[in-house]
């Protein structure tokens, strides 16, 4: 693709482009996808008020087949240009769906499946990275000829989207609590649970729903300025960027060069990289099943801690391998187990915990935060990890292990256990780590109190 913007440049000006200009060029390709998530983060608030949780995931199917166009028609066109306005656009896609598949599938969910299919986002995340890891191999997709083939790919699985989507229902609490369209709801409910006695779920949505009215729609600087939901932003803000800045990226960005280390041969490197994507896979899968077994909290506490211990053994094994000739075998061991314990905790939990810690009308604004730290702290990795690793070599993953301690640390004091619990019963947990008083009732169901109970 380098080639293709240089040979580009070229038949333009008759001329090459500096090689420094090429790698400024070539960086705003790849950094216009973690921006475009952060754009996408920010139309979150906006799309599922006003198109819903279903609604907002069918329309932007548009800024993943708009720019798959795109970029299977750039070397036809003879534009590099199409090349990074699509990362844009496809970055916007995955910051949307990224916050908007979550939430769609924790509002769908029974409470005792909510954890199992809160992570299923990550692990199908994970199935596509291993995917395009496999017809990126240099023998399939990755040539000069198949590499348009391959951009353009990205477009299959949304247009699979539109027609499979429209035939599940919408969310049945965006149907009560937001449209106020109670029918709606129960026939929403009574599809996805196969049983036509769902009073009691309505029943629960109607108590959040009345617990919230008093505080309407919360925008996110409301959201920040709430004491009453003061630790749940926190929480999502500590974990999302614990998630980012822990350095599951510069892992990635590191491990083929500790494969070569290590004896791998260069023509190899990409089979046993998509091996570690499979482990990846393997793993987030493990977390699909565990999840409600083993709880949240747990699973956060042992995928942080696995991370914190392969840092720091990865970067004794990299300061000692020119002496030591074992030492690079260890440095393939802790780039696993580095793989191993970010899917099982890290990856896909943080995502799962907002819609857990948040009700109907937090929820939105705090999905906005959340995948906006998380594409900020993309972004910044991104660019500054090469740099850091210029100036501090092997000792660079020093910084990700104290941010994996941090974020350990935080959770073991501060995150409760949410397995099993409803919306409501979640939030009276966190209520009392608030300090704030619980909502009061409406007014109709004050007037039939006792004057006692009133007084209190």
């Amino acid at each position: 693709m380098k080639q293709f913007y240089n040979s580009t440049n070229y038949d333009r000006t008759q001329g090459y482009m500096d090689e420094s200009f090429l790698t400024l060029l070539w960086s705003i390709s790849v950094s216009m996808f973690p921006f475009g998530g952060f754009l996408g983060s920010l139309l979150v608030v906006p799309l599922v008020s006003r198109l819903g949780r279903k609604g907002t995931l069918l329309f932007n199917n548009i800024f993943s087949i708009v720019p798959a166009v795109l970029m299977g028609c750039s070397k036809v066109a003879n534009s590099f240009e199409m090349i990074i306005i699509s990362r844009l656009l496809v970055g916007i896609c995955a910051g949307v769906s990224s916050n908007v598949v979550p939430m769609y599938l924790g509002e769908l969910s029974p409470k005792n499946l909510r954890g199992a299919l809160g992570v299923m986002p990550q692990l199908f995340i994970t199935v596509g990275i291993l995917v395009a890891q496999i017809f990126g191999l240099r023998s399939i997709l990755t040539s000069e000829e198949g590499w348009p083939i391959l951009l353009g790919l990205t477009g299959v699985p949304a247009a699979l989207q539109l027609l499979l989507l429209p035939m599940f229902p919408e969310s049945p609490r965006y149907l009560l609590v937001q449209k106020k369209d109670e029918e709606a709801a129960r026939n929403a409910l009574k599809r996805l649970r196969g049983w036509d006695n769902v009073d009691e779920e309505l029943e629960e949505i109607r108590r959040e729903d009345q617990a919230e009215r008093a505080a309407g729609s919360i925008s996110v600087l409301k959201l920040f300025s709430m004491r009453s939901l003061r630790w749940q932003v926190i929480t999502i803000i500590v974990l999302m960027g614990g998630q980012q800045l822990s350095g599951v990226n510069a892992i990635y960005y590191y491990a083929d060069q500790i494969y070569l280390s290590a004896g791998v041969k260069e023509t190899e490197v990409q089979f046993v990289t998509a091996g570690t994507g499979a482990v990846n896979v393997v793993m987030t899968a493990c977390a699909v099943f565990v999840v409600e077994l083993l709880g949240r909290r747990l699973l956060i506490l042992l995928g942080f801690s696995l991370c914190f211990v392969a840092c720091c053994v990865l970067t004794a094994a990299l300061v000692l391998q020119t002496t030591i000739s074992w030492m690079p075998y260890i440095s393939i061991v802790c780039v696993i187990a580095y793989v191993i314990g970010h899917a099982l905790g890290p990856s896909p939990i943080p995502a799962l915990l907002i819609t857990e810690i948040f009700l109907q009308s937090s929820r939105p604004a705090a999905f906005m935060i959340g995948g906006s730290v998380h594409w900020l702290s993309n972004f910044t990795v991104g660019l500054i990890f090469p740099f850091i690793q210029v100036g501090m070599g092997a000792y660079s993953f020093i910084i990700f292990a104290v941010i994996c301690l941090l974020t350990t640390i935080y959770t073991f004091l501060i995150v409760p256990e949410t397995k099993g619990k409803t919306f409501m019963e979640i939030n009276h947990i966190f209520t009392k780590m608030n300090k704030v008083a619980e909502v009061y009732p409406e007014k109709e169901e004050l007037q039939d109190l006792p004057p006692s109970t009133l007084h209190q």
